[in-house]
């Protein structure tokens, strides 16, 4: 008894203390629901927000330069030794300064802030459609997967039970050794096939649980099916969409803009500044060496200032140059970009109709089976095939749902991608 209790006690142990031995949480997630999560908690669409906010300071940052500047410097000195008596000074400085022109770079310098938000958030919309587009693919890959580890179990058990039958045949002198080897080792593959599509569907849990932000142990249950529902779609409607809403145009269209404002602002650099500036000094020192009394020194300074940069070795001229080759970079790439979203564009729409005419050609497979299996449900009610041969017709049934399914996981995933390539999602 004692052993008994000691073993108990060890068991409890490990279930409590062993996550590996504690079955994983799971959570039902409908895909508007796992899109939801991921656009709150994705890491990448976290960092991109972050990139935002920061271009949103560099604006405030800009825009100090409008406002003066209030300096306030204070010191104090303590002179020992030098004369008969030791001596303390202190002295306070007030200095308010505005400027009133720096050749446009203060101005320049908010706008092209400005376009750097607007390039920020582009970049933000541009992750959030990637990751939207990645989500639907895991999602529904992990759906289908479901389906396709079910399949295979279906097809693991018919093999089992051919194998018996032939294994009863061989008994009775009805099938050869050969024909066993043969189902066993069919039996075999279906095995290797079935623990494919298990590691399969771990590995699509793996990576939804990722781009959710989900901890790694928790199983996620789709609760979306796939759906078709047949609609027009037009090439040249998609290709207006996405100049009109692709995040890369505006991406480009700001950060050209951006660039012409930081030329001007490299400008600046060979054009005067002008600035007033109002200083007030407070200071009090010894009147004499030998007594040591104070007295206070108040006075005000008011000034205007003008400043004009006659040569610097001609490095606002490089800093200039290298800006426009900035702009030119960017010019070229928003002509490469619109090239490649037109590419993008064609070759989705293209693989959208294509999975159309894929679930045309399932259904028409699907209506096939199931009227094979209904013949083949009464031939066993008259008692004219075997239970084995009602299970063939059952699973080659299923065989072509599994089709049309992955019919379906094709379109879906084509009408994802077609949103993605013409700048936004429907539905979601």
């Amino acid at each position: 008894m004692k052993q008994y209790a000691i073993i108990f006690i060890t068991l409890i142990m490990l279930i409590t203390y062993v996550p590996g031995l504690v079955a994983a949480e799971k959570i039902t997630l409908t895909f508007s629901e796992a899109v939801a999560i991921g656009l709150r908690d994705n890491r990448s669409i976290l960092l991109k927000a972050q990139d935002v906010e920061k271009a949103k300071l560099k604006i405030a940052e800009a825009e100090g330069g409008l406002f003066p500047s209030l300096t306030y410097t204070g010191s104090w000195f303590y002179t020992a030794g030098l004369y008969t008596k030791n001596i303390s000074q202190t002295n306070s400085q007030i200095t308010l300064k505005q400027y009133l022109y720096q050749g446009g770079s203060v101005i320049n310098n908010i706008k092209y802030n400005g376009y750097n938000l607007e390039v920020e958030q582009a970049l933000l919309d541009k992750t959030k459609l990637d990751t939207i587009f990645a989500f639907s693919k895991a999602y529904y890959t992990l759906l289908l997967t479901n389906y396709y580890t079910e399949l295979n179990k279906g097809i693991l058990e018919n093999s089992r039970e051919h194998l018996e039958y032939i294994k009863a045949r061989y008994k009775k002198g009805q099938a050869s050794e050969t024909d066993i080897l043969q189902a066993q080792a069919s039996l075999s593959s279906v095995e290797q096939a079935y623990e494919s599509s298990r590691s399969q569907k771990e590995a699509a849990q793996a990576l939804l649980n990722n781009l959710l932000s989900l901890d790694k142990d928790l199983s996620i249950i789709p609760a979306t099916e796939f759906t078709f529902f047949p609609k027009e779609v037009a090439f040249d409607q998609g290709f207006l969409k996405a100049m009109q809403d692709r995040p890369e145009i505006k991406q480009y269209e700001s950060q050209i803009k951006a660039d012409k404002s930081n030329i001007e602002i490299n400008k600046a650099g060979n054009r005067p500044s002008i600035y007033a500036s109002w200083d007030y000094y407070g200071r009090s020192h010894a009147v004499t060496t030998t007594v040591n009394t104070r007295n206070w020194n108040d006075y005000n300074v008011f000034g205007v200032t003008f400043s004009w940069p006659i040569f610097d070795g001609w490095q606002t001229k490089a800093k200039v140059e290298q800006a426009i080759i900035d702009l030119k970079k960017s010019q070229i790439g928003k002509t490469k970009t619109i090239e490649d979203i037109v590419l993008d564009v064609k070759y989705t729409y293209l693989s959208l109709k294509d999975s159309i005419d894929q679930i045309n050609a399932s259904q028409a497979d699907l209506v096939f089976y199931k009227q094979n299996l209904a013949t083949a449900e009464g031939k066993f009610t008259q008692g004219l095939i075997s239970s084995l041969d009602k299970q063939d017709a059952q699973l080659k049934y299923s065989i072509s749902l599994f089709n049309q399914k992955q019919a379906l996981y094709d379109y879906v995933i084509a009408k994802f991608n077609f949103d993605r390539a013409t700048g936004g999602f429907h539905g979601i």
